[in-house]
């Protein structure tokens, strides 16, 4: 078949933080894309109704709970808030819009065409979208994930009872009691948003620990942590069921290892209990394509799957699904498309919960390290840091896990207000192989909560100065 016969080299499908990306790095290595998305903005769940509107109301919240609590008090400013919610919807709405155009603007100056409407396949190098069809050398499938059923739990945004981390962003008031269903990043965050603008929080997750995955030190202090902030707790429990009463939501509960139901009343239910790929739809059959046990599209490392021509990345694929795993596989997907070396390194991702404060890790946990081989662990409070102290944020650690033998760190876990920007530096020298003592004998700027970093790295040899 010849050249001409094809629309495009590359036809990416979803405008996720992994599509988008894949589509103007493949223009930008002088391919022909094309992005196909039926959204009305760009940028799939993360901006749209994900990473970005929540963390515009978790800052949002941060200042109005500064304010009620007394912490802007502490520091001599006398202040009685008054909450103005549409206004802080309006915000969020605002910074969506903003970045949301951004990358239409990206789109046009990369020369990629937006195909606008959901994408199906029609052949292995065809799709069609919004009834016209289009043959690619190069098809990237990039859908991302959407939130996981209840079964049992119904959920409709636009009752505002029972809702999931869409419908959890849009609500019009305060409720009274909200409970959330699952003790994960999503459900934590937007929990943590309503709490502090003044709702009862409830979360019920089935595990005996909140944050399933993260290391046992920072999931055991985390559940201290928002216990004090006035999150009430449901652990090793399952719900079973749930009403909706008028404008108000009854939940069946359970013992997750069996026993008497329980039930429990709520304004607002917000249902996390996870995400799954979106496959449905895609007629991925057409292609020769089926997915594994979980729904996921199985790839090879250079993120090709068993079709040639046909690749995948981002939540549809095994792996964490974050955001900016699935951004750093669309930029190497479309570097293999154009015949460079496109590697991602999923030993080094790491992982943030925007709460307050801020919870992040990369690498391993200290149980898993232990698995592997003879680790030594350093660990420092951030009571113990001179910038936690003085901005009152006494709360959270960092812990520095290395091989016993060659000191490599395998893992960083942290609990600071500033986590998540904390984090890169503990990425980074992993991804070039640090040992705790590179990372001790780095000179840290001083005031800064990042010296907390250096003290849990010079803590793995015994060391630290401040504790």
């Amino acid at each position: 078949m010849s050249e001409q016969s094809y629309d495009y080299d590359v036809l990416v499908i979803g405008a996720g933080p992994g599509g988008y990306v894949a589509a103007i790095r493949a223009a930008q290595l002088g391919l022909k894309t094309a992005c196909a998305d039926g959204r009305e903005t760009l940028g799939g769940t993360c901006l749209n109704v994900g990473c970005i509107p929540s963390k515009a109301m978790l800052h949002a919240s941060e200042y109005f709970d500064a304010a009620a609590n007394g912490a802007m008090a502490k520091m001599g400013i006398d202040v009685t808030p008054k909450l103005n919610l549409p206004a802080m919807h309006a915000q969020r709405v605002d910074a969506v819009k903003g970045l949301t155009a951004g990358i239409e603007f990206l789109f046009k100056k990369n020369k990629v065409d937006w195909l606008k409407g959901y994408a199906a396949f029609t052949g292995k190098d065809s799709v069609e979208v919004a009834g016209k069809t289009y043959r690619a050398k190069n098809i990237i499938i990039a859908t991302g994930s959407s939130v996981t059923p209840l079964p049992g739990v119904e959920v409709d945004n636009d009752k505002q009872v029972i809702v999931d981390s869409t419908g959890a962003l849009e609500l019009a008031k305060v409720p009274g009691h909200m409970v959330v269903i699952g003790g994960g990043v999503i459900g934590l965050e937007l929990g943590s948003v309503w709490r502090r603008l003044g709702a009862k929080v409830t979360c019920v997750e089935f595990l005996d620990q909140i944050l399933p995955g993260m290391d046992a030190d920072v999931r055991k202090d985390a559940n201290r942590i928002f216990k004090k902030q006035g999150i009430e707790f449901k652990l090793k429990t399952k719900v079973t069921g749930a009403v909706v009463k008028g404008k108000k939501a009854v939940l069946t509960l359970e013992p997750a290892a069996g026993g008497e139901a329980e039930t429990l009343e709520a304004d607002v239910v917000l249902v996390s209990i996870g995400r799954r790929p979106n496959t449905d739809g895609l007629a991925l059959d057409k292609a020769g394509l089926a997915v594994n046990a979980r729904g996921q599209i199985e790839t090879d490392h250079d993120f090709s799957t068993q079709v040639p021509g046909i690749w995948a990345i981002g939540d549809v694929i095994p792996g964490p699904m974050l955001a900016h795993k699935a951004e750093d596989e669309g930029i190497a997907c479309a570097e293999n498309i154009a015949g460079q070396t496109g590697i991602v390194n999923h030993d080094v991702i790491p992982s943030v919960v925007y709460t307050w404060p801020e919870i992040a890790g990369v690498g391993l946990t200290e149980e898993q390290a232990k698995e592997k081989s003879e680790v030594k662990v350093g660990k420092f409070p951030m009571a113990g840091n001179s910038r936690a102290k003085t901005n009152h944020e006494p709360d959270g650690f960092v812990k520095i896990i290395a091989d016993a033998k060659t000191d490599r760190v395998l893992g960083v876990w942290c609990i600071a207000s500033v986590a998540g920007t904390m984090i890169a530096q503990a990425a980074q020298a992993m991804e070039f192989g640090a040992t705790s003592e590179d990372i001790a004998y780095t000179c840290h700027a001083h005031p800064t909560h990042s010296e907390a970093i250096k003290e849990a790295a010079m803590a793995v040899t015994g060391k630290p100065i401040h504790v």
